[in-house]
């Protein structure tokens, strides 16, 4: 019996561990101790002791809320790294083109960079072993590219118009993974940054983005968090601290275990005055809703684009005796105002992720009419005393719908295929020399490069050559997405992300519409706080 006994032992540990064990000296404890024993005594078969309480944890869990979770050893690091904001490797950005590993471009600072390794070469060989045509996938260039700091792998590198292999000495490093995609200048006076999720280093990231703006003299600003799931809670609060004013509650959380704790501004922000517009979507959650909570009920800006997620509850890691981790939710969390917008989850975890379709069945991407709020759920912004909604998300203060009017079958089948990428990484293979002579930056290269006349039918033909038939009615529905998207690429492998989206949003009715209203009266009728 004591290898089964451990499981109840490791129950015992983790309580003891964070002082809860009164919780488990009842009948519940005795009924598992008992089951073990059963089990160990009894049952036909040989029996994994760990993966037992490994399941029976999940189980646990899956039924108390759809965001407590059980995170194994093996799986605790690579999880925490987009928040921790920081892995060790050699830094660089790649895919796997016709299974060949080709750098899309070197991390700024990181040591591939260091060594000379540039955008376009492909990497043949690690550390001796052929790597090309072996099916390689994401996870084995990870396997054999990260390692710890300080650590050494040599790479064999095929480079355009170099006959020779070339060999790369590359130390191993921290490299940044970067919580800010974006910040440019839209318009002459208005700045948008975009944010993808709330990490260690965000809060340091969007002032640098903010201050490069204000150098360009920004007077207004859009803060893009579409697609932003969320992350550290004290992020959420340094970013509103930067665009509220002083003494402002920003936030509170309460638990029946958790006493209510409230999170005010503290400093001068960086953007206090000025007008400020905030993009959210159904893929904005948790620190994203925080944010834009507050932003909403103190009347400081306006929120644009469709409801969000409708994460409202607070989880706190607890470590495990073997290094394994639970993510265990232990407050719900309630804008200034007093919404908590905590969606349902009465049904279960499966019917909870069912969300995003049950939405789009019910029309709400489409129609804002198709979403109602009991009165219950009203509640009032605390200087205009406009209405503004609870338990389901952020009701945004204008509705922008998913707009599918370029969108065809022959789009969805290049783009499933990673077509685009794939084209623009040969094309770039071997046009990126004349592309940085004759564009010096991205406004140039926005303004003057013609993606009609010099990609568009090439990639047509690249497109029939790997099995996605010539549909002339579909390519014209869905041309101006194409030639925007492939234009969008080119620009984010001759420079970064940001110059991607600035070519992008050109095709973002939430973004285009932040300009609108910016530039109208809106502001002023809606007696929103930005003077």
């Amino acid at each position: 019996m004591h290898k089964l006994k451990i499981g109840f032992t490791f129950l015992l540990v983790l309580t003891y561990q964070f002082g809860f064990s009164q919780y488990l000296q009842g009948e519940g404890s005795k009924k598992f101790d008992a089951l073990l024993q059963f089990i160990n005594y009894a049952y036909v078969d040989s029996t994994n002791e760990d993966k037992l309480v490994e399941d029976a944890i999940v189980a646990v869990l899956k039924e108390l809320d759809p965001h407590s979770v059980y995170i194994p050893k093996e799986e605790l690091k690579k999880m925490n790294e987009p928040l921790v904001g920081n892995f060790e490797g050699i830094g660089i950005q790649f895919n796997i083109l016709h299974d060949t590993l080709t750098v899309v471009s070197p991390i700024s600072g990181g040591p591939s960079e260091k060594v000379g390794i540039t955008a376009g070469d492909k990497i043949i060989e690690v550390d001796g072993v052929g790597i090309a045509g072996i099916g390689l996938q994401n996870s084995d260039v990870q396997d054999k590219l990260r390692g710890k700091k300080g650590t050494k792998v040599i790479v064999g590198i095929k480079r355009r118009n170099v006959k020779e292999l070339l060999n790369f000495t590359i130390t191993r490093d921290m490299i940044p993974i970067y919580s800010v995609d974006a910040s440019y200048m839209a318009t002459p006076e208005i700045g948008y940054i975009k944010i993808n999720r709330f990490a260690n280093n965000t809060d340091e990231e969007f002032k640098e983005g903010l201050n490069k703006l204000l150098a360009q003299n920004m007077k207004h600003l859009i803060i893009d968090l579409t697609g932003n799931g969320g992350g550290y809670l004290k992020t959420a609060i340094q970013l509103a601290d930067e665009v509220l004013d002083d003494k402002k509650l920003i936030v509170y959380t309460e638990g029946i275990k958790n006493p209510k704790q409230e999170y005010y501004t503290t400093s001068k922000g960086g953007f206090e005055k000025g007008k400020l517009v905030l993009l959210i979507d159904e893929g904005s959650a948790s620190a994203s809703e925080i944010v834009s909570g507050a932003i909403q009920d103190y009347d400081r800006g306006l929120i644009i684009g469709r409801r969000s997620f409708g994460k409202g509850l607070v989880q706190k890691p607890f470590t495990l005796p073997d290094g394994s981790a639970i993510r265990l939710t232990v407050a719900r969390y309630f804008t200034p105002s007093g919404r908590c917008i905590q969606r349902p989850y009465d049904d279960g975890k499966e019917e909870y992720y069912k969300e995003f379709s049950r939405r789009y069945k019910n029309g709400e991407y489409m129609n804002e009419d198709s979403i109602t709020f009991p009165d219950s759920l009203k509640f009032k912004t605390i200087n205009s005393q406009r209405t503004v909604y609870g338990g389901g998300g952020i009701m945004p203060d204008i509705f922008v719908p998913i707009d599918t009017s370029l969108y065809s079958d022959y789009f969805g089948r290049v783009n499933r295929k990673g077509l685009l990428n794939d084209f623009v990484l040969i094309y770039l293979d071997s046009h990126r020399k004349d592309l940085l002579a004759a564009y010096t930056d991205v406004p140039s290269f926005k303004n003057n490069f013609d993606a009609e006349k010099e990609v568009f039918n090439s990639f047509i033909a690249f497109a029939e050559s790997n099995e996605v038939e010539k549909n002339e009615e579909q390519i014209n529905i869905s041309k101006k997405l194409i030639l925007v998207r492939l234009k969008a690429l080119i620009a984010r492998n001759l420079w970064d992300t940001s110059a991607y989206y600035e070519i992008a949003n050109e095709l973002n009715d939430s973004y285009l519409k932040a300009i609108e209203e910016i530039n109208n009266d809106t502001f002023k009728k809606e007696k929103l706080v930005y003077k």
